[in-house]
């Protein structure tokens, strides 16, 4: 059974990844013309108004209880209608696109703080590097799970938005189906086989990135210290 410090680690930086990915849907449909979600209060940071009893409290702790070695969730779908918007085929691939861009952002948010991890107390050291590997990992599989060109997974409805008729019209009408799908990909294994490699790809890219992105400001900070190291000697010399 897990500890109180433990779910702490992996809940917070998922109720983060859920409740930025809903409400990021809800700010591009109202910025494409659609205000339903922003009427119904869910473009907002407010966890409360996102949470679903089920993705977002059952299924994430039984994962970590179960100790599966990966966590995911989600939370009440941010309504849009769709026909309200100015390009209703073009726009919905931009509506869907703004979930798992917001898991790219907070992952790379994560990452960020996981390299200057330093700047905070050596006491909350630890905690906060186990969270920032947990909110990096979370993000990324939300993001990669969700562009799965499955409906209604956000990656469904983008192929659904670039495909043309009668075939965007077939894959819309396997929304219903969508679910049952899911399920038997997840419990048949092969949903894992085909998120991990993808997940791993995707954190290999960040922390490549933004690995020698520190290293190179390090770098560019230690010669500036070094730099004004020297210059106070030769002052102190003079």
């Amino acid at each position: 059974m897990p500890d109180f410090q433990t779910l702490l680690i992996y809940i917070i930086p998922l109720l983060f990844a859920i409740t930025l990915h809903e409400a990021a849907h809800g700010w591009a449909a109202s910025k494409l013309g659609d205000h339903t979600a922003r009427m119904m209060g869910r473009v907002t940071l407010n966890p409360v108004k996102h949470i679903d009893p089920v993705g977002t409290i059952l299924v994430p702790l039984l994962l970590v209880i179960m100790s599966v070695g990966f966590i995911f969730g989600w939370a009440k779908p941010v309504p849009v209608n769709f026909s309200n918007l100015r390009n209703p085929k073009k726009d919905m691939m931009w509506v869907a696109l703004a979930g798992p861009a917001s898991n790219l952002i907070m992952a790379i948010f994560w990452t960020i703080i996981l390299v200057r991890i330093n700047l905070f107390p050596e006491q909350a050291e630890l905690f906060l590097r186990v969270m920032c590997l947990a909110g990096i990992q979370i993000n990324i599989i939300l993001m990669v799970l969700n562009m799965l060109p499955l409906p209604p997974l956000d990656g469904g409805r983008v192929a659904v938005s670039l495909l043309p008729y009668p075939w965007s019209g077939y894959l819309a009408g396997l929304e219903r189906y969508g679910l049952i799908i899911l399920i038997f990909l997840l419990l048949s294994g092969l949903l894992g086989k085909i998120l991990f490699p993808l997940v791993n790809i995707s954190q290999s890219i960040i922390f490549r990135v933004f690995g020698y992105l520190y290293l190179k400001f390090k770098f560019c900070d230690d010669r500036m210290s070094e730099k004004n190291h020297n210059n106070q000697k030769r002052e102190i010399i003079n």
